[in-house]
């Protein structure tokens, strides 16, 4: 089995004093995520990223009288429940973790929140769970999420179907809450747009051949198959046998399955294909795209919702004075919502400043950040096609 737990390197410290009893100089956080399982191409990006907004508070030496920000890794598989709550509890009760950024999968997240972060005051931002519900799940005012409930994204993949004349899909679905949540979200959606679902069948992770899936999927027919999995586990393998099998040539993607590992496993095969993901087109992804640079890569999924997820524990903790969650979890809506003035990725140490002095700010961060109760992304979608191989932007909305 693969080694559960990862850790990050301390991030250096930064210059500052720190007041005398009033802080220690080192606040830990953890990034809890799938760094095994399904989506293990996606979490590397992710984890750099909620990393690179602690580094950017430490290093400007800000961050209340200037402690330091030092990133805990740990992996839940996203599948594997015991696993998510047992690396959890490490970064609680033996890191001593101050917040967390994570899960990355909606069951893990589930997991951790009931079994952990809850019941020890642990404030959780999650840049990736998207199961609706999690919108109404008792979190004590623990739980955030940077990216949007799958009610939401249910909708707008209907609109892009139907938008494009395809009224009649098949729909495939991981055996999860996130798989499940997302195919009943889309065909509420689709069948009142006017749509109709053949057939909605989840399928397992994990197996070698999904040709009897496919045939059922082929059976019910379709224009085109909706596959709503992992691009790293059995929704790869579900594409992989119907173009095998030639039951659909044509597929629409929603998040977990959009990554490189799509391109490099099917390439032009999958010509015309359409999904769709978290994305803005706002001032703060450039921004966000041109800081990192080829550090890792920017326009991965999610990766701009753990910048914002980091980013904003740390400007609630120095809006609040503390880094005890039970004092900050309060401010996490304040600074990420109007009023304020706006705040763009690299302007953390500007942030911490404003706030120190009492004043307010708007982060808008890399993927425009709106929160709406009970603390989750508004959201916006990248609508992204297949063409030459390669995942193209179509438009955002």
């Amino acid at each position: 089995m693969k080694n559960l737990l990862m850790t990050s390197a301390a991030m250096a410290l930064a210059a500052g004093p720190v007041a005398a009893g009033s802080h220690s100089e080192e606040i830990t956080l953890g990034v809890l995520m799938g760094f095994t399982g399904p989506i293990e191409s996606l979490t590397p990006h992710m984890a750099d990223a909620a990393e690179m907004a602690m580094k950017e508070v430490s290093d400007s030496g800000k961050l209340l009288d200037g402690m330091t920000v030092t990133a805990e890794r740990g992996d839940t598989t996203c599948i594997d429940a015991s696993a998510a709550t047992a690396a959890a509890e490490r970064l609680v009760t033996a890191e001593g973790a101050k917040g967390i950024v994570g899960a990355a999968c909606s069951g893990a997240t589930t997991s951790v929140l009931s079994n952990v972060t809850k019941p020890n005051g642990v404030v959780q931002i999650s840049p990736s769970s998207t199961s609706p519900a999690l919108t109404t799940i008792e979190d004590n005012g623990f739980f955030f999420r940077t990216a949007p409930s799958d009610a939401r994204q249910g909708k707008i993949m209907s609109d892009i179907l139907m938008d494009r004349g395809i009224e009649e899909v098949a729909v495939t679905y991981t055996n999860n809450d996130y798989g499940k949540g997302l195919a009943d979200s889309f065909e509420q959606a689709f069948e009142e747009a006017g749509g109709t679902v053949t057939i909605s069948a989840a399928h397992e992770d994990g197996k070698a051949d999904y040709s009897a899936e496919v045939g059922a999927l082929a059976s019910a027919g379709g224009e085109r198959l909706v596959v709503a999995g992992y691009v790293d586990q059995g929704g790869s393998g579900v594409v992989r046998s119907a173009l095998d099998t030639g039951a659909f040539s044509t597929f629409h993607f929603p998040d977990g399955m959009i990554g490189t590992k799509l391109e490099e496993n099917f390439g032009t095969m999958i010509d015309g294909s359409t999904g769709q993901l978290p994305g803005t087109d706002s001032p703060g992804k450039d921004k966000f795209e041109e800081m990192v640079g080829d550090a890792f890569d920017a326009t991965s999924p999610f990766t701009g919702e753990s910048y914002d997820a980091a980013a904003l524990i740390l400007m609630a903790m120095q809006a609040a004075g503390s880094s005890d969650p039970a004092e900050y979890k309060g401010h996490v809506m304040d600074v990420a919502n109007a009023p304020g003035e706006e705040i763009l990725p690299g302007e953390l140490g500007k942030a911490l400043d404003i706030l120190a002095d009492g004043g307010d700010v708007d982060y808008v961060g890399a993927t425009a950040v709106e929160l709406i109760e009970p603390g989750e992304s508004a959201g916006s979608y990248r609508e992204i096609e297949i063409k030459d191989g390669e995942i193209t932007t179509v438009q955002y909305r």
